[in-house]
C-alpha cells in the first residue's frame, strides 16, 4: 500500500482474559447452550435493567425470535428506518409481513419519529427503531404517537451500554435485539442477546430459540428419565449461543463501561480536531443520555468536499486507513428496490446518508498516534 500503517475500521479488543475463559467449558465438555450462557444472560440483562434475556446465535436472529413471539405474519405491517443495516429488513421479510420503511433524521441517523408515525396503519404491529452507530433512537416520542397496540422493538445491535436519559438501551420498548459481531462494541464472534420486560414474550421465544421444544436442554439432561423427549408444539428454531460464546461473553462484558469511555474520550478528541474541516459534519453526543460509539460516522457535503466520498475514501484506503460508508439505504438494495418498486426519492434523507456517510476508525485497539495520523491525513485532503 505503500504506507506503514494499516489502520482496521473496527478491531475486536480481546487478550488472555478471554483465551483462558475459555477453558471452563472445554474442560467441563459443555459446550453447546449452557451455565455460561446462562450466566451472561443474567449479568447482560442486570446491565441494561431488564427482566428478561436470551441470547441467540445473531441480533438478526434475536430480531426475528422477537417478531415471532409477537406473533408477527403475512398481512402484518412493521415500520423501520430506510437507512439500516438489511437485517433489519429481512426480519420482516422472514415472517412473510412487510416492511414499510419510514424516512430517517439526518441529523442523529435514526428514524424520524414524525415520518414514521405518518406511516402507521390499521395493519401495523411493530415500529423498530434502530439506535444507530450508538446513538439511541427517540422512543418515548414514538411511543407517545403510537397507538397503544403497537408494539417497540429496538433494534439495539449497535448499542450495548448505550442510554436514553437514565434509561439503558435495550429497556425502552416491548423487546429489544443486540449483536456481539465483532465489529460491536462487545463481542462473542457472532451473537446476539434478546432482552424483555415482558415474560410472555420471554417464554414464547424461549422455546422457539430450542426448535420449539417443550423443555430445555437442561430440564432434559438433568431430568430423571434419559427415554423423555420433548414434544414440540411449535415450529422453532436452532438459536442458540454457545457456552464457549457465553464464556467470552462475560468477559467482555466486564470491559463495556471502560470500552465506552475510552471510544467517547476519542470521538470528543475526533470532534474538536475536525471541527475547523468545513465539508466533514462530526456526530455529536446526545444531549440527554448517552452514546456508546459503536462507529463514528461524519457526513461529507458533497457540495463543499473537495472531491465526492467515495474518492475520499479510495485515497485513505491507499493510505491505510481504512473507511466505510455509514450503513445502507435498504430501500434501494436490489432485492426491496425491485420487490417495491423504490426510487430513490421515496426517503430522500436516507439515500442522502447511503450516498455521503463515511465512518472512521475508532476502536479499542487504536494508539494515540492512529488517531493523529487520520486527522492529518484529512486535513491534507481540504
Amino acid at each position: 500500500m505503500g504506507t506503514e500503517y494499516s489502520i482496521q475500521i473496527s478491531l475486536p479488543s480481546v487478550g488472555d482474559e478471554e483465551w483462558h475463559a475459555l477453558r471452563d467449558p472445554l474442560e467441563n465438555g459443555w459446550l453447546t447452550q449452557g451455565p455460561k450462557v446462562a450466566e451472561f444472560e443474567r449479568v447482560f440483562a442486570e446491565k441494561h435493567q431488564v427482566e428478561y434475556s436470551l441470547a441467540t446465535t445473531s441480533c438478526t436472529t434475536a430480531l426475528h425470535l422477537a417478531l415471532v413471539a409477537l406473533g408477527i405474519g403475512p398481512g402484518d405491517e412493521v415500520i423501520i428506518p430506510a437507512f439500516t443495516w438489511v437485517a433489519t429488513a429481512n426480519v420482516v421479510a422472514y415472517c412473510g409481513a412487510t416492511p414499510i420503511f419510514a424516512d430517517v433524521n439526518p441529523e442523529t441517523y435514526n428514524i424520524d419519529v414524525q415520518d414514521a408515525l405518518r406511516r402507521v396503519s390499521s395493519k401495523t404491529k411493530v415500529v423498530i427503531p434502530v439506535h444507530l452507530f450508538g446513538l439511541c433512537a427517540d422512543v418515548d416520542l414514538l411511543r407517545e404517537g403510537l397507538p397503544g397496540h403497537v408494539f417497540i422493538l429496538e433494534d439495539a445491535a449497535c448499542a450495548a451500554g448505550a442510554k436514553y436519559g437514565n434509561k439503558f438501551a435495550g429497556s425502552l420498548g416491548d423487546a429489544a435485539a443486540f449483536s456481539f459481531h465483532p465489529r460491536k462494541i462487545i463481542t462473542t464472534g457472532e451473537g446476539g442477546m434478546l432482552l424483555t420486560h415482558k415474560g410472555s414474550i420471554a417464554e414464547q421465544a424461549n422455546i422457539l430459540r430450542n426448535h420449539g421444544a417443550s423443555i430445555s436442554e437442561e430440564q432434559r439432561h438433568n431430568g430423571p428419565h434419559p427415554y423423555l423427549m420433548p414434544d414440540f408444539n411449535l415450529l422453532g428454531f436452532n438459536y442458540r449461543m454457545t457456552d464457549l460464546q457465553g464464556a467470552v461473553g462475560l468477559v467482555q462484558l466486564e470491559k463495556l463501561e471502560r470500552f465506552i469511555q475510552e471510544r467517547s474520550q476519542w470521538a470528543k478528541w475526533y470532534r474538536e480536531a475536525l471541527k475547523h474541516i468545513p465539508w466533514l459534519k462530526c456526530p455529536e453526543e446526545p444531549k440527554n443520555g448517552r452514546h456508546a460509539w459503536q462507529a463514528f460516522v461524519m457526513f461529507v457535503h458533497p457540495d463543499l468536499a473537495p472531491m465526492p466520498r467515495n474518492d475520499i475514501m479510495d485515497i485513505l484506503q491507499s493510505k491505510g486507513i481504512s473507511t466505510r460508508p455509514g450503513t445502507h439505504a435498504v430501500h434501494m438494495l436490489k432485492y426491496y428496490k425491485e420487490k417495491y418498486d423504490f426510487d430513490a426519492v421515496d426517503y430522500p434523507n436516507a439515500y442522502d446518508c447511503d450516498r455521503n456517510t463515511m465512518a472512521i476508525p475508532l476502536h479499542n485497539c487504536m494508539t494515540d498516534r492512529d488517531y493523529q495520523y487520520i486527522v492529518e491525513t484529512l486535513e491534507s485532503l481540504s
